[in-house]
């Protein structure tokens, strides 16, 4: 806490600029004259200062011109405590035609959009898949909330069915829109469209240590974001090193909502969807800065990130040494009218020391995918349920570490890496083991972005270790591991079975824990039967960096990001470890019965 607040308070003989709707940027961004825009209190700012925002809705891209010079000296952008305010990629449409049924239209001339038009631009690009139909990154909104983008102006022009469409048609001169508005006039409701790319997003790379804090960031018409081109978000730090991105809510991306990814280049999208293609990538990026001392280093914590049809939180390797924590990431990429290989609540490539915790993640396609060169990285104590897919690890060569976690959805583990561990979980769904893959992916220094070398991906050198399987859990495929599995203290629930490197595992197959998450007033509560066998008819050791070993491949140990060693001894909440007989899962607990724990608090701060 001492650490937050020291970020959180202006540096000695900073400046602090007011913005607020009443204002001009003509003004000196004094609280008497402040200005109208964030982006002139933006042009002003150096390196100390802050920029406090007043109540009201800004619609306008922020493009920071210059970053702070330290993690104390950073350039801090922030919501006047206790106020709502809104920062849009939108406009406002009016002027609305009723054609028939539940459709209106409306023309809007060229000059209305400016240099980027969302309605020309087509979503494309490596790794994406269009499904037979043409998919634009603008959006129509009603009363906040978006309608869905139709494939022909035919369905717009029917009834309407489940969800409301809307549908666009560029000409040399204009844009029309047709959607569908049941029920209601569009003249007399808020209806809005997307106008603008992005919504905070640094034109220029290397614009370091900002803070952005407490606003409500939405409607942007982002590209696609493949690992091989430039990632742009509602938010984005562009290549950069130190942004604070907290407590604030980010929704309605056509694609990504917060990203921490990749500069662009002209190799941009020609990768042919190949795995040489982005070993070309990492090559380009290490002449391009990819360092420990320039890129990464983020903390993306407290954030409500929803509704984007790509990825909540996405990063190639500019998310490298970052912390992702606290933060409520739901709905994502649920509508599913494309596809591809990037669609995750969040999804990184490149993850060194990245530090994931404390998070809650539900309705997505896949909540985290971890993909290529997730080294020295931590899942620790987050909330999946409610998922297709809990967690996917693609083509890793560890080692990286799965401790005091939730995996609730019915699947839990896609696992098509090696090096990894698995430590004190709990699973409720299936864990899936890939085959051998041939492709040949990095492994790195430790610690470093430097490239050790490469290597194909076998199956196998993971640890699975004082985890609670439920029900589908199922650890029999590891019996065809290529590469040696080490398995120890776990507890098989209502059907769940152990693979045969454990010959002292302990099998309750009537077991039933009756597993129910139930929201309530003041957060999410987990109930659950709980046994007091798990901990008294064996012991289980302490997991310790000493105990884990070293993942094979990299012949690196499990450590921590600075080096010291990694022992498990809290639980998911951060309450102590029996050190001489830890109970197996993520809680600590020793007696009987029905448990009853909140394992998600509504207050941010909290979790």
């Amino acid at each position: 806490m001492l650490l937050f607040w020291l970020l959180a308070v202006p540096a000695l003989g900073a400046r602090e600029f007011q913005v607020a709707v009443t204002g001009d940027d003509h003004n000196d961004g004094t609280a008497a004259r402040p200005f109208r825009t964030i982006s002139a209190a933006a042009r002003v700012a150096q390196p100390g200062d802050v920029i406090t925002v007043h109540a009201g809705v800004y619609r306008e891209r922020i493009s920071p011109p210059r970053g702070g010079a330290s993690d104390r000296k950073r350039i801090v952008y922030r919501a006047a405590p206790g106020e709502r305010v809104e920062i849009k990629g939108s406009e406002v449409v009016t002027n609305w035609v009723k054609v028939g049924n539940d459709a209106w239209q409306v023309t809007l001339p060229d000059s209305f959009f400016g240099s980027f038009n969302p309605y020309r631009d087509l979503i494309h690009g490596d790794w994406f898949e269009a499904l037979g139909r043409e998919h634009h990154t603008g959006a129509v909104y009603l009363n906040g909330h978006w309608l869905t983008e139709a494939a022909t102006l035919d369905e717009v022009l029917a009834p309407m069915t489940a969800h409301a469409l809307w549908f666009g048609r560029v000409d040399q001169q204009n844009t029309t829109i047709w959607a569908q508005f049941k029920g209601v006039n569009p003249n007399k409701q808020l209806v809005e469209i997307n106008v603008r790319q992005t919504v905070f997003y640094p034109e220029r790379t290397g614009i370091n240590y900002l803070t952005v804090r407490g606003f409500i960031l939405e409607d942007a018409a982002t590209p696609w974001a493949p690992p091989t081109a430039e990632q742009i978000g509602v938010i984005g730090t562009h290549w950069s090193k130190g942004w604070i991105i907290e407590s604030n809510v980010v929704r309605y991306s056509t694609c990504s909502g917060i990203a921490l990814g990749k500069y662009g280049d002209q190799w941009d999208n020609t990768s042919a969807n190949t795995a040489e293609g982005y070993v070309r990538t990492i090559g380009r990026a290490l002449t391009n800065g990819w360092t420990r001392e320039n890129i990464g280093h983020h903390i993306v914590r407290n954030n409500v990130i929803s509704h984007c049809e790509q990825a909540g939180i996405v990063g190639s390797l500019g998310a490298a040494f970052s912390t992702v924590t606290g933060n409520t990431i739901h709905d994502i990429h649920v509508r599913r009218l494309f596809s591809g290989a990037e669609m995750a609540g969040i999804k990184f490539h490149g993850a060194i020391d990245v530090q994931i915790t404390r998070n809650h993640i539900y309705r997505t396609c896949l909540g985290l995918w971890l993909d290529w060169m997730a080294q020295g990285t931590r899942v620790s104590d987050n909330l999946f349920h409610d998922n297709d897919a809990d967690v996917l690890v693609e083509v890793n060569h560890g080692p990286f570490l799965m401790d005091n976690n939730l995996f609730l959805s019915p699947v839990s583990l896609m696992d098509r890496s090696q090096g990894g561990a698995y430590v004190h979980n709990l699973f409720a769904g299936t864990i899936q083991l890939g085959s051998f893959d041939a492709r040949r992916t990095p492994f790195l220094q430790p610690h470093s972005t430097r490239v050790a070398g490469y290597h194909d991906n076998p199956t196998g050198d993971d640890r699975f270790y004082n985890n609670l399987f439920v029900g589908r859990g199922d650890l029999r495929p590891y019996d065809h591991a290529r590469l040696p599995v080490w398995m120890d203290g776990n507890v098989f629930l209502n059907g769940a079975r152990p693979a045969r490197h454990e010959t002292n595992a302990l099998v309750q197959p009537e077991f039933d824990p009756a597993l129910k998450l139930a929201a309530e007033a003041d957060g999410l509560y987990l109930e659950m039967k709980y046994d007091p066998a798990w901990n008294t008819a064996r012991t289980r050791q302490l997991i310790t960096s000493r105990l884990l070993g070293r993942a094979i491949i990299p012949e690196a140990p499990f450590e921590q990001p600075d080096g010291s060693r990694i022992r498990i001894d809290t639980d998911y909440f951060g309450q102590r470890r029996n050190k001489s007989n830890p109970a197996p899962g993520p809680f600590e607990y020793s007696g009987a019965g029905n448990l009853k724990l909140r394992v998600w608090n509504v207050n941010p701060s909290d979790h």
